[in-house]
């Protein structure tokens, strides 16, 4: 099973983490984290982060930098690939696991990046800051006189993405074309997809039940640190679900008990964009989780990886 690579994708809540760390022990390999607020350091609790005495394998992918600090697919697929080659090097497969589809693609396809996407560049600074002193309403208006079809794509409140179009379209690139020729992209690193699926009314049962886990674990005091240690104010504590609602509830908009409710919801809604963004990439080996215990899935995705390793020999 070496120099092999495996992705294990699909909605938030169905055991994506899981079952990676245990393929990753039965290829004797490692993971490779591909979520794209996992890689914030002091956002753990929220982004459901392996904690660290829980992790079985060596990870790779988490805690990269501050929650001040910009981040992107581009860098993420800089880091990623370096990990994946020294992995190589030293015959260990890579367990890819997360749900941000963009970042699993910026992985392992040949996927091209704009200069403006790259951190610390004068771009992002001028509509983060026209942000900061005019609402993300006004960096959408700017947007939606640069490249109208993009934003109609974007609501006006995910700023983060707004800039990013914005960033493209100061590149002469369209953040809607892109995003509808995504699964035109080749392949570069040759891997196997085994996505998660669940039935939608036990998905939600569990994310809820995820959410308050979070709650128990201390969520309120982690945004609270944040807080007190200057990142409130940053674009990424302002856009992660699971912070943005508690930073509402500090500042009184909502209550704590509002928060956590808004928190279910608006993770609800990011599950169904997971799922209809792996749905279509037609790479992706579905494994329905509804009705099967976490023995029985380990089992079908090792069947899944050993026939997939058999027929990459034979090659």
């Amino acid at each position: 099973m070496n120099q092999m690579r495996f992705v294990i994708c699909g909605p938030t809540a169905t055991g994506k983490s899981e079952l990676a760390q245990r393929l990753a022990i039965h290829a004797g390999g490692v993971v490779l984290s591909a979520d794209s607020m996992q890689v914030y350091r002091g956002m753990d609790i929220g982004t459901a982060k392996v904690p660290p005495e829980k992790r079985l394998v060596e990870h790779f992918g988490l805690d990269l930098t501050d929650p001040d600090e910009p981040y992107s697919a581009s860098l993420y697929q800089s880091y990623s690939r370096v990990v994946m080659d020294e992995a190589e090097e030293a015959r260990r497969p890579v367990v890819i696991t997360g749900g941000t589809g963009l970042y699993i693609q910026a992985a392992l396809d040949d996927l091209k990046f704009p200069k403006g996407e790259q951190a610390n560049n004068p771009i992002r600074e001028r509509y983060s800051q026209m942000a900061e002193e005019k609402g993300s309403s006004a960096v959408w208006d700017e947007l939606n006189k640069m490249d109208p079809k993009s934003a109609q794509h974007i609501h006006p409140n995910n700023l983060k993405r707004v800039i990013r179009a914005l960033e493209m379209a100061h590149e002469g690139e369209s953040y809607s074309e892109r995003t509808h020729g995504l699964k035109e992209v080749s392949e570069l690193y040759p891997a196997l997809y085994i996505g998660l699926s669940m039935e939608r009314s036990l998905l939600y049962e569990r994310i809820g039940e995820r959410v308050d886990a979070m709650r128990e674990m201390g969520l309120v005091d982690e945004v609270r640190k944040l807080a007190e240690e200057g990142f409130a104010s940053s674009l990424t504590a302002r856009q992660a679900i699971g912070y943005k609602e508690i930073l509402s509830a500090f500042e009184g908009e909502i209550s704590l008990d509002e928060a956590f409710e808004d928190i279910k919801q608006a993770t609800r809604r990011y599950a169904k964009r997971q799922g209809t963004w792996f749905r279509r990439d037609e790479r992706i080996h579905w494994i329905d989780v509804t009705k099967k215990g976490e023995q029985d899935v380990m089992e079908e995705a090792m069947h899944v990886m050993d026939r997939f390793c058999e027929d990459e020999e034979k090659r």
